[in-house]
């Protein structure tokens, strides 16, 4: 049986957990972001554009205005 030389394809399917650290000094411990995004080119500035859609999201549904993101971190393995 032959087998290929080609490299495996990058699975683009999943997600990654980040640590989200927002301005009042609160954490959200693995906030789930699709790994496609963790893809491009620019993967800090994706990340924190999914997150903060995902707070927009929260924000709407609770009533309350979306706290200002400080730091975003991946969570631990």
């Amino acid at each position: 049986m032959l087998r290929s030389k080609q490299k495996p394809k990058v699975q683009d399917t999943g997600f990654v957990l980040f640590d989200v650290y927002y301005e009042d000094g609160s954490r959200r411990s693995n906030r789930r972001v699709p790994r496609t995004a963790t893809l491009e080119h620019d993967v800090d500035s994706a990340v924190r554009q999914v997150i903060e859609e995902q707070d927009r999201d929260i924000a709407e549904k609770s009533g309350r205005p979306p706290l200002a993101i400080t730091k975003i971190v991946r969570s631990a393995d």
